[in-house]
């Protein structure tokens, strides 16, 4: 399998693990893809969600391997969300 097959198959099986998530998670997940990184609470403030949802969606994203979470170097209390490469 060449390399650009195996590019196009991880991007299939992303697409239909996005496809199966709720609705809120998607909308996660187009928000990273526009602003790279952000917190739970920027993502919130971005969405209009309540956290609660956002922290499913993020929950969701994560188990799917959509999204990668890290500590924030402004403040190790908060951690910082982007989508998965």
């Amino acid at each position: 399998m060449s390399t650009s097959e195996t590019v196009q198959t991880q991007a299939e099986s992303d697409t239909e693990s996005l496809t199966e998530l709720p609705p809120s998670a998607k909308l996660v997940a187009k928000v990273l893809e526009y602003n790279d990184t952000l917190t739970q609470s920027q993502l919130a403030e971005e969405t209009l969600l309540p956290a609660r949802t956002v922290r499913y969606a993020l929950t969701r994203l994560e188990d799917a391997d959509v999204i990668e979470s890290r500590f924030s170097f402004v403040d190790a209390r908060k951690r910082v969300y982007t989508l998965a490469k």
